[in-house]
């Protein structure tokens, strides 16, 4: 506790929150864009989240999703924090779970540290490619009813796990 009291009259009750829910923008950030960036900061002002949370892929977990080539962890992670800096009205946080890990982390244990770090409701802000392939992952069925995704891209094809879930996913703005 901080050892400050302080005194409210009688039948007082705070305020009720106005923003609720964590967005987690979860990819390895090799070909992201700073429009993509953008717009994941502008959706959580505009749908009142808490804040958004970027989350990195470690080169390891990375390499078991995909066969491209990509960047070390801390040059993407640099990349990260310098946008973060250029926005510092914004609630922004880059999650640092796989970089002290420096190994593979599977994506059931990355969701259940955000859902156990981060005030619910979760939404994970997805590219149309992570989206593809968290879609093919068998615990898709599970985290699907936990979560809600926001997909930034279009695309012609879907996993047939996203469009058998269409109502628990939307289009970014």
């Amino acid at each position: 506790m901080s050892g400050k009291y302080t005194s409210v009259p009688y039948g007082y009750e705070p305020p009720a929150a106005s923003r609720k829910g964590t967005l987690t923008f979860y990819d390895s950030f090799e070909h992201v864009t700073d429009e993509q960036l953008e717009r994941a900061a502008a959706t959580v002002d505009t749908r009142s989240f808490i804040q958004l949370v970027l989350y990195p892929l470690h080169e390891s977990t990375f390499k078991r999703m995909s066969k491209d080539s990509i960047q070390a962890y801390y040059k993407r992670e640099d990349r990260l924090h310098d946008w973060r800096r250029e926005h510092p009205t914004s609630r922004i946080r880059v999650e640092g779970l796989e970089g002290k890990r420096k190994k593979y982390t599977p994506v059931d244990s990355a969701l259940r540290h955000i859902t156990a770090e981060y005030p619910a409701p979760h939404f994970l802000y997805l590219t149309i490619e992570m989206a593809n392939m968290f879609a093919s992952f068998d615990s898709f069925k599970d985290w699907i009813k936990e979560l809600r995704l926001i997909i930034d891209g279009s695309s012609e094809y879907l996993h047939p796990m996203l469009e058998q879930n269409r109502h628990r996913w939307e289009w970014a703005e």
